[in-house]
């Protein structure tokens, strides 16, 4: 299936909305898709605005209105000082109850996983896809997988928590952000993340995510390799977990999630010998309909 069987793949957002939450700290999101259909919560990856949407060519057909929120301090939300994984549940299950929705199925890209994953936790997800999605490298079975670089990333992150955002706020920007993607993808995804019409819609989520500076990342990034504070093994709510075998991102679950579907309690695994990461558009119409079932 090609990004555009259906009709445009990227688009601007449909609507923007936002409300405020305790500090008179805004909180945003964007929606595609029809305002009547079924809401599907879509966590976005490392860095990004809520700009990018994915599957919007199917949107319609499927009755899907699909809603993505800017964690604090990315794109249009207001920076947290204390944001944490149950920080941010608490302002998804706000953004829910604004919605006036109880339950939603809701999708994890990437970083965004670990986001989707302690939110699931509260038992306000109906069903969660994960899509080339992290696991938590600390664990054990993971240490002689991981590059060293990362491996001393997530050790700092777990031991020296002030010391590891120092650092990374020492460097990290868009640009930097989207060259270490590319650079670290297979030709495969590299395809999707470079050309039109992902890959300056990717570049342009990124701008938008860091437009109040990299604080929101860095603090994002060390929610998502230090210590969990869940276990997935006490997951209410099925998982399916989509991965391509040709994801080469040091960063996502290196076995491409075997480890997860070993441990949550309701979960069925897809490996695409074809795709990366960029699996989240090249199947968009697959994730959205396995979620909707």
């Amino acid at each position: 299936m090609t990004l555009t069987d259906n009709g445009p793949a990227i688009r601007p957002a449909e609507r923007r909305n936002t409300l405020i939450r305790p500090g008179n700290r805004k909180l945003a999101w964007a929606e595609w898709g029809p305002v009547d259909g079924r809401p599907v919560l879509f966590f976005t990856g490392a860095g990004m605005g809520a700009s990018l949407g994915f599957g919007l060519e199917h949107l319609d057909s499927l009755r899907i209105r699909l809603i993505v929120p800017d964690r604090p301090g990315l794109g249009q939300s207001g920076p947290d000082p204390e944001k944490s994984l149950f920080s941010l549940s608490e302002d998804m299950s706000a953004l829910l109850d604004e919605l006036g929705v109880e339950r939603i199925p809701a999708v994890g890209f990437s970083q965004g996983a670990v986001f989707a994953f302690a939110f699931a936790m509260t038992g306000r997800i109906s069903r969660l896809a994960v899509v080339a999605g992290q696991d938590d490298l600390g664990r054990g079975e993971f240490a002689g997988m991981l590059p060293q670089e990362v491996r001393s990333m997530v050790e700092t992150a777990a031991s020296d928590p002030e010391g590891f955002m120092a650092f990374l706020e020492g460097f990290a920007d868009a640009e930097g952000l989207y060259d270490l993607v590319l650079g670290m993808s297979s030709d495969a995804d590299r395809e999707i993340y470079s050309t039109d019409p992902v890959g300056p819609a990717y570049r342009a989520a990124l701008a938008e995510g860091f437009a109040q500076g990299n604080t929101g990342y860095v603090r994002d990034t060390l929610l998502a390799l230090g210590p969990w504070p869940f276990d997935v093994a006490e997951m209410p709510v099925p998982v399916t977990l989509w991965y391509g075998e040709k994801d080469t991102s040091p960063v996502h679950a290196p076995d491409f999630g075997l480890s997860l579907s070993k441990r949550l309690p309701q979960s069925r695994r897809v490996v695409d010998p074809d795709c990366g990461s960029a699996i989240l558009w090249r199947r968009a119409d697959e994730i959205l309909t396995d979620l909707l079932d």
